[in-house]
This record gives structure tokens, C-alpha cells and sequence, in this order.
């Protein structure tokens, strides 16, 4: 894995920490490594699978 720095904002943080502490995850990076991995699924892989079905 890398390690990346990301600025976010206040409120992107302690709906985080709400995830974190309401026990969905079991830390912040998770979160966020959960996150992009399902955006990727969804808007690259996503596609290039309906852009074959086509």
C-alpha cells in the first residue's frame, strides 16, 4: 500500500468519525478505502463493463 495525504473538509471528517465510532468501520482509512474502492467499481469498471455489453 501508499501512503497518500488528502485535505477534506470539516463535515466529510466527522461523518467519518460518526461511521468509525457508530462501529461501520473500524478506522477512518478504511472508510476511505472502502469508499474510492466502490467509486472505482462504479464509475470505471462500471462502465468499461457496459461499454463490452454494448
Amino acid at each position: 500500500m501508499k501512503l497518500i495525504t488528502l485535505y477534506l473538509p470539516e463535515p466529510y471528517l466527522e461523518a467519518l468519525d460518526e461511521l468509525v465510532s457508530k462501529r461501520y468501520y473500524p478506522h477512518r482509512a478504511e472508510a476511505i478505502r472502502v469508499a474510492i474502492r466502490d467509486l472505482i467499481s462504479m464509475e470505471l469498471w462500471g462502465r468499461e463493463k457496459n461499454a463490452k455489453d454494448s
